[in-house]
């Protein structure tokens, strides 16, 4: 029946929605604005229990310790084969030598059974050594494959592919493998052995005692179940939670100086506090499905002891049975749910295994595109000759970045690259470091196709002055010794005096051993280019590359440093980037480049008669440097 307003009306009986409590709705608003972050993470699934395919390439990291691995698998088999033996033990003693009442047998069984402890002591610890150093080394050898993996992709690679997932690939996913292999794998199989021992103990023994024991199997099989099904949906939830804690905290200690310029501190904590609860609710999750799991595996086995008690005691009344049997009997339903339990412990570490071997080598899976051709030469010493030849390139399927390009530029010349951002000046000096690979025409060095030499031997003889400077964790002395380890103290300070930063190192208190700290977090932005510039100098390249490499040094340093630039860039083809005009006017060639094509070219004079593209550009910096009006610009 319906209503007039054509809506069904809801049962009389129907049960009244139950009021939820405050804290109760608090959480369901959390909860809804976690979710909308959790699309994002796209690495915390638990993956497959099983996945022979990613077993096999495992394995292969296994092969080299195979000995080591194979011992220590032999001595969890005799350990769990003693473990099986220790309750018969305890059995006899009690049939052979209380009931018999002799001493000596008791006595011969009593040392039977320490020397099973000890020798299963022995076996333990021999088995866990040896693990943990196959663990260790299977480890060592997975991050050395990544760390040398991720130095051979390109640069296009870093740009579509995070540093927060590539250091969980290199730690978290790592470690998981490691925990895996040194403990959860040797776990499994000794949990497996026991079980299967002591099932075959339990038939020796007492075929029909055993059949009791079983009886409990199908409610130990739908808590089992229950708890497989479940668990995995609450892992899984605390690792996204974890992951996007880890995430906002990296984001927050990273930005802390916008955070307090903008007084986000209470925004940020709040934001902090629903990951965090989120993060506790999903654990007392987790919790509530261990304590129905584990304490219910524990019921399950008092209820056999209880039914093996009754029904055995009964037996051993009616001498069907002798006391020292049941005693064991009852020992070995105590042990029986011990591997079970050990079991499901290790089923959730196993899926994470799966997940991490999946991302780990999905990571090595991928194929650098950019690589060496086969019968590719070493680039011999060069003397600077470059030749852009009709050059043309796109980022991937992108509209071109640069079209026809031709530029023919002769040893020691220096050349300035000008243009609005965009027009393709940084793309032009990632060709010739040959970070990306020229798609049409050709880049020659000295009349070597780029394409035909290695990579290792062309950058060799480079020498990059970046706009972002990076510092590496160490003293100024090893920063300028990057690109030339094995240079002298005298060569290191001579570079630095040549640019300029001499004067300043010297006044520091540590002087060339000062700790630049994190990304030369301890120097200023001028300190850490001019370093750069040294750095660039004692690697004594052959070809010079400049990209906004004085962006970051106020006037008053860029002065002190011209001499160092000329120092730096003397005998040496050298192609600067630079949007400050006033630094290039004594290029030997200036290239304008709009839209990835050649505009105008020529010295800074001819430039400026031509009153073109680099005449505006030129005056309008110069307007603005002078505050004139344009009238008198031009």
């Amino acid at each position: 029946m319906t209503q007039p307003n054509g809506q069904t009306p809801k049962s009389s009986d129907a049960e009244p929605a139950r009021p939820r409590s405050r804290a109760e709705q608090a959480r369901l608003e959390r909860e809804r604005r976690i979710q909308d972050l959790l699309p994002r993470q796209h690495d915390d699934s638990l993956g497959k229990a099983y996945d022979s395919r990613l077993v096999r390439r495992l394995t292969v990291y296994v092969i080299p310790y195979k000995y080591r691995f194979t011992a220590a698998m032999l001595l969890m088999a005799v350990s769990a084969l003693l473990s099986v033996a220790s309750p018969w033990i305890i059995g006899k003693a009690i049939d052979d030598g209380l009931r018999a009442g002799s001493l000596e047998t008791l006595r011969l069984w009593s040392v039977l059974f320490l020397l099973a402890a000890l020798a299963e002591w022995l076996t333990n610890r021999g088995r866990i050594a040896l693990m943990a150093y196959v663990g260790t080394k299977i480890v060592a050898d997975l991050r050395r494959a990544l760390f040398q993996h991720l130095h051979s992709l390109s640069l296009n690679f870093y740009n579509n592919y995070s540093v927060g997932r590539l250091m969980s690939r290199l730690i978290s996913d790592v470690d998981v493998l490691q925990e895996f292999v040194s403990w959860s794998l040797t776990g499994l199989a000794r949990a497996s052995f026991t079980l299967i021992g002591i099932v075959i103990a339990m038939l020796a023994l007492n075929w029909q005692l055993a059949l009791v024991t079983f009886a409990v199997l199908p409610l130990m099989l739908l808590l089992t179940n229950y708890w497989r099904k479940h668990v995995r949906n609450a892992y899984r939830a605390t690792r996204q939670r974890l992951s996007l804690i880890n995430g906002y905290l990296n984001e927050s200690i990273t930005g802390i100086r916008v955070t307090k310029s903008f007084t986000r501190e209470a925004r940020n904590f709040a934001h902090f506090d629903d990951l965090n609860r989120s993060y506790f609710d999903a654990n007392v999750d987790a919790a509530r499905l261990t304590a129905i799991f584990f304490p219910g595996v524990d019921f399950m086995g008092a209820l056999a002891t209880a039914l093996v008690v009754g029904v055995g005691g009964y037996l051993v009344l009616g001498n069907a049975l002798t006391a020292g049997t049941l005693v064991a009997f009852v020992l070995y339903v105590e042990r029986f749910f011990d591997p079970i339990r050990e079991l499901a412990q290790r089923y959730n570490t196993f899926q994470s295994t799966m997940a991490s071997s999946e991302r780990i080598f999905s990571l090595l899976d991928i194929v650098p595109d950019l690589q060496d051709r086969p019968g590719a030469t070493s680039l011999p010493p060069i003397e600077g000759y470059v030749d852009f030849e009709a050059v043309s390139f796109a980022y991937g399927d992108g509209e071109p970045v640069l079209r026809q390009i031709d530029l023919h530029v002769q040893p020691g010349e220096r050349v300035a690259l000008v243009g609005e951002t965009g027009a393709g000046k940084s793309t032009i000096i990632r060709l010739l470091a040959r970070f990306f690979e020229v798609e049409q025409g050709a880049l020659k060095i000295d009349g070597h196709d780029l394409r035909d030499v290695t990579r290792a031997s062309l950058r060799a003889q480079l020498g990059i002055v970046l706009q972002d400077t990076f510092l590496f964790s160490g003293t100024i002395a090893d920063n300028i010794r990057y690109g030339r380890l094995g240079a002298a103290d005298e060569a290191v300070v001579a570079a630095a005096q040549a640019v300029g930063a001499h004067e300043f190192i010297v006044r520091l208190p540590a002087g060339y051993q000062t700790e630049v700290g994190e990304n030369g977090v301890n120097l200023s932005v001028g300190q850490r280019q001019i370093i750069s510039f040294a750095r660039a100098l004692l690697a004594d390249p052959r070809i010079l590359i400049l990209d906004e490499a004085t962006s970051s040094v106020d006037t008053a340093t860029e002065k002190l440093i011209e001499q160092g630039l000329d120092r730096l860039m003397e005998g040496r083809t050298s192609f600067v980037i630079a949007h400050r005009l006033s630094t290039i006017v004594n290029a030997h060639k200036i290239v304008v480049l709009d839209k990835g094509r050649v505009v105008e070219m020529g010295t800074h004079e001819q430039l400026l008669a031509q009153k073109g593209r680099y005449f505006n550009l030129y005056t309008m910096q110069w307007v603005q440097a002078v505050g004139a009006p344009a009238g008198r610009a031009v």
